[in-house]
């Protein structure tokens, strides 16, 4: 994976990170409570003073507490309804290392000096603007760089994605191996299922006209996928045969569907229980190494309160590149304001994002297969 922005750890020599003492830490009460004075965490790389060595904190996410779990030395980052009684719990306010606790916000820099981010990556220093033009070719070019099995792309996708016409853009990121896992609810997944079978989303067709009866299709495709069992049986039974679920099932990449009060049926692979819905949402943030939010407010926010600012592979810290598409400025600056402060904001409908970032995917694919193979070099004799 090409990176375009390097780690600089914290220099643990200065003075104020050397004379530091050891973390505080304070037993929680009770299950699921933690002390009052606890650290509550951001989503930046941490790190914690413990027998006098600074170490980083596992499992990193903002709004969650800081522990020690029994029989580890390590302290990783937790829900508070996940705290144990008596569970060791860092406690403090500080975060500049001088009472064990130091977050290391400006961490990442650009790899060829400190100019560099404009002319690299100099979208990513702009705010959303509709107005705005987009460098697709660099869109396409950080897509591609996390395309399995080099990186780890995570999708979140809202039901618009169906809706606007461009599922079988999503489908061909899929195909093509750009696309590890999904988020959404059960609206994304019934509306494609029900063009898969239909032909419609939310009972209209490609050209958005109401179909006579369409108003019961999404319904229909439920029931049809809940009668086979699943959608992966569905599909395997033949009765899907494209679409947005289709290729996740036949490329066999995580799908998390989280539901909602609002849902209708669901589907039968839908989260019904919202907290074991984020846990396994959880569980794939944290391998993410790009992370592409499209057009849902609700499932964006909820990925990018869980997820870190960055990935641990192979000991080196990697920044979580995270895009956050919509048609509303609105909701990219509720997502960021939020907290989640590394997303770069497109302010684009999702036909139009998906259909261009497609098309410049497609030249690059193109012009690679074009090129002269290598030249083996000569062997002596």
């Amino acid at each position: 994976m090409r990176e375009e922005l390097l780690y600089y750890p914290p220099d643990f020599t200065a003075t104020l990170l050397e004379a530091a003492p050891d973390v505080s830490l304070e037993a929680a009460p009770a299950a699921g409570i933690v002390p009052r004075t606890f650290y509550a965490t951001t989503n930046y790389p941490t790190y914690v003073k413990w027998r006098g060595e600074w170490a980083l904190v596992q499992r990193q996410r903002m709004d969650a507490a800081i522990v020690q779990p029994p029989l580890t030395g390590h302290f990783e980052c937790t829900e508070m309804r996940n705290v144990r009684p008596g569970q060791p719990v860092v406690v403090g306010s500080l975060e500049d290392g001088s009472t064990g606790v130091l977050v290391h916000s400006n961490g990442f820099r650009p790899a060829a000096g400190p100019t560099a981010a404009a002319d690299v990556f100099g979208f990513m220093s702009t705010g959303p603007s509709r107005e705005r033009p987009l460098n697709y070719r660099r869109l396409a070019e950080l897509v591609a760089g996390h395309k399995n099995p080099i990186g780890r792309a995570v999708w979140v996708l809202g039901p618009a994605v169906v809706h606007s016409g461009a599922r079988e853009a999503m489908s061909w990121l899929i195909d093509h191996g750009y696309v590890a896992a999904i988020f959404g609810g059960n609206a994304v997944a019934t509306h494609d299922l029900e063009y898969a079978l239909y032909g419609t989303a939310l009972g209209m067709d490609r050209e958005g006209q109401a179909i006579a009866g369409g108003h019961r299709h999404h319904m229909d495709a439920i029931n049809t996928v809940r009668a086979a069992g699943s959608i992966a049986a569905a599909v395997e039974a033949g009765l899907i045969k494209n679409g947005i679920m289709y290729s996740a099932v036949k490329t066999g990449i995580d799908v998390v569907l989280a539901g909602s009060i609002r849902d209708d049926g669901p589907l039968p692979e839908v989260i019904t229980d919202a907290l074991q819905a984020q846990d396994t949402m959880r569980a794939i943030t944290q391998q993410a190494t790009l992370v592409v939010m499209l057009a849902t407010m609700l499932h964006s926010i909820a990925t990018g309160n869980m997820m870190p600012t960055f990935v641990e592979q192979a000991g080196t810290l990697r920044p979580v590149y995270t895009v956050v598409v919509d048609q509303s400025e609105n909701v990219i600056s509720k997502l960021i304001d939020r907290g989640t402060h590394q997303a770069v904001g497109v302010v684009r409908n999702a036909d139009d994002f998906l259909v261009r970032l497609v098309q410049e995917l497609q030249k690059m694919e193109a012009a690679h297969d074009s090129s002269p193979p290598a030249v083996a070099a000569e062997q002596p004799a």
